[in-house]
């Protein structure tokens, strides 16, 4: 536990009785019992197929969490950007991979920094002149640097499309000085939230198979992939059955939110997690008849997918609506009993990754009783 300046102003409430329903809010509060239920679940569901597990800390930006990940079996983190990469290795985590290229002299130049000093770090590149400033950084540096190739399956965001290409960068990483070719990457997000398995099956397959005949060439180009990672917490179910992966990035799991809940992913004939995460808001106005006001609006959630929805059984039937920066709606349903000024209402995160990066804090209970506080030490953009 961090000393409690650091915890910020719920600090005082570790281990009083009662104090899950105190907090100030609004916060992030994790079941810390699904939530560790959820990071077995996983260990065992890739270790039953000798699926290595490296998962994706965009969606916690906590290396508290990144510590119990790898505590579980993990490999190391996935980390989107630079920054959340600079917060893990400080931590002391081993074996961060930054999925997403990083450009630009300014950012290379913290990447050899920090290659110097961190264990087992990798990165991705798609683009050969990026490649050979990479290389360039690290050589001025004298770091050394493990970089796999990131192939695009279908989604366009990033990564090589043409098995040329692949084959091209991942023969230019080889000859690098400074750099080590480990293999490659494919990961396809646009199809995590398909949410009928079905649908999905039928994108993810074709992604899937042609991934399957680059690696096939790689290997017939004498350059074999040592590592190939990708993968998402809505393809799990997908991945563990016929997919060509190493090494699996499934991030939402440990949180789950409005989103996945409704993707279709049944494993073992059951949904392989629970929902750990929810934001607790406190209602600030009653006035209204058919609705209260709580202190949550769009800076307190995501707002680039559904809208939250209710953890009160309670409120069953009730609903969410945004109503401006600091404040959102609850429309009450019928017969419910109206909440009162303070009373804390909890709702389900709608997108939990950039729901996270608006909050500083993971308030940790166990019941009704707040046990732990983590530090967000990754959120930011720079």
């Amino acid at each position: 536990m961090s000393p409690a300046a650091e915890l910020g102003p719920n600090a005082g409430l570790i281990d009083v009785p009662g104090s899950r329903r105190a907090l100030l809010t609004p916060a992030l509060v994790l079941d810390l019992d699904k939530f560790e239920a959820n990071i077995e679940g996983l260990a065992r569901i890739c270790g039953a197929v000798g699926l290595r597990m490296r998962p994706h800390a965009k969606t916690h930006k906590c290396s508290e969490i990144a510590k119990r990940q790898v505590a579980a079996g993990a490999v190391g983190v996935c980390c989107a950007t630079l920054h959340e990469a600079e917060a893990m290795i400080a931590a002391g985590i081993e074996g961060v991979l930054i999925t997403s290229p990083v450009v630009g002299a300014a950012r290379l130049g913290r990447l050899a920094k920090l290659a110097a000093r961190a264990g087992r770090f990798k990165v991705v590149v798609d683009n050969p002149a990026n490649l050979r400033d990479l290389a360039e950084a690290v050589r001025t540096s004298g770091a050394a640097l493990e970089v796999l190739v990131d192939i695009d399956v279908g989604m366009q965001r990033t990564g090589v499309a043409t098995e040329d290409a692949v084959l091209g960068l991942a023969g230019m990483i080889a000859d690098a000085p400074g750099l080590t070719y480990r293999g490659v990457q494919a990961y396809s997000g646009m199809v995590q939230h398909i949410n009928d398995l079905a649908g999905r099956r039928r994108v993810y397959g074709k992604q899937l198979a042609r991934l399957a005949e680059i690696i096939a060439a790689l290997g017939g180009a004498g350059l074999p992939p040592a590592i190939v990672t990708g993968g998402g917490t809505g393809s799990l179910v997908i991945d563990i059955e016929a997919g060509p992966f190493t090494e699996h990035q499934t991030g939402s799991y440990i949180f789950m939110d409005v989103e996945y809940n409704q993707v279709e992913m049944p494993i073992s004939g059951a949904a392989p997690f629970q929902t750990s995460l929810l934001v607790q808001c406190s209602v600030v106005s009653n006035n209204a008849d058919a609705f209260v006001t709580i202190n949550g609006g769009y800076k307190t959630f995501a707002t680039d997918g559904p809208k939250p929805v209710l953890a009160e059984a309670g409120l069953a039937g009730g609903a969410y609506d945004r109503f401006g920066d600091e404040h959102g709606k609850i429309e009450l349903p019928p017969g419910a009993e109206k909440p009162q000024l303070g009373d804390a209402i909890s709702l389900i995160t709608p997108h939990c990754d950039p729901t996270v990066n608006l909050h500083d804090y993971l308030h940790c209970v166990r019941g009704d009783r707040l046990v732990d506080i983590w530090p967000i030490d990754a959120r930011g953009v720079l």
